[in-house]
């Protein structure tokens, strides 16, 4: 299927949207250039369009949905990253978190556990020329041990428990920002102070799908 165009309609919804979240607090210089350089609509189903532009969530394939532009936005400030930083990403989902963070210039790994999704959007980073470092169909909870270590995990899906093998990823001074528990979720986010010692900070309530183990 042929992508819609960007045009400057989409960019002047982008740049109405880019200005919603600053206002609520989104000031990294890297992420709202990156926010503001990214078509979220070609990460939605074509129906949907009209909605692209709206701080909302939105279901896409597999019983899945794209995150809240807020969110996105969020968390991508929360892993405090830099320019050419290794990051790995569980969840690919639509490929617009993952969008935005190869728009802020970073080294993208990225783990999909849905067969459906992770074809969808393998197709889609084909069209648009979106190439991450690795892109895997697999168990989010697993990571990717031997591609790491990380500078930043960052996990886009609501995890009943702190994945123990992600923490193990993390460079010294590496930071996993990830949600924990039931509906609603706690964001946190852990910095890798030692080879055995995590500071831990949290970060309000978020409503993420499940992050389910093993790969369908």
């Amino acid at each position: 299927m042929q992508l819609p165009p960007d045009n400057p309609k989409h960019q002047g919804q982008r740049m109405r949207l880019v200005a919603l979240l600053k206002d609520k607090g989104i000031s990294n210089t890297n992420v709202i250039q990156a926010l503001e350089s990214v078509p979220r609509h070609w990460f939605m189903d074509i129906g949907l369009e009209s909605h692209a532009y709206k701080n909302k969530a939105f279901p896409i394939a597999a019983d899945q949905t794209i995150s809240h532009p807020y969110t996105v936005a969020f968390q991508s400030e929360l892993i405090r990253v830099n320019e050419g930083d290794k990051v790995l990403e569980i969840g690919t989902g639509s490929g617009y978190q993952t969008a935005v963070l190869k728009a802020m210039n970073l080294q993208i790994y990225t783990i999909e556990r849905q067969r459906e999704l992770f074809k969808k959007t393998q197709r889609l980073f084909t069209q648009i020329g979106l190439r991450p470092r690795h892109f895997i169909l697999g168990d989010g909870y697993l990571g990717m041990p031997e591609h790491g270590p990380f500078d930043a995990i960052l996990v886009t899906a609501g995890a009943p428990e702190l994945p123990m093998a992600l923490l193990s990823q993390l460079v010294i001074g590496g930071r996993l920002v990830i949600p924990i528990g039931s509906d609603p979720q706690i964001m946190y986010r852990f910095t890798r102070t030692g080879e055995k010692s995590f500071d831990k900070e949290q970060f309000g309530e978020f409503r993420f799908v499940p992050l389910l183990k093993d790969k369908t």
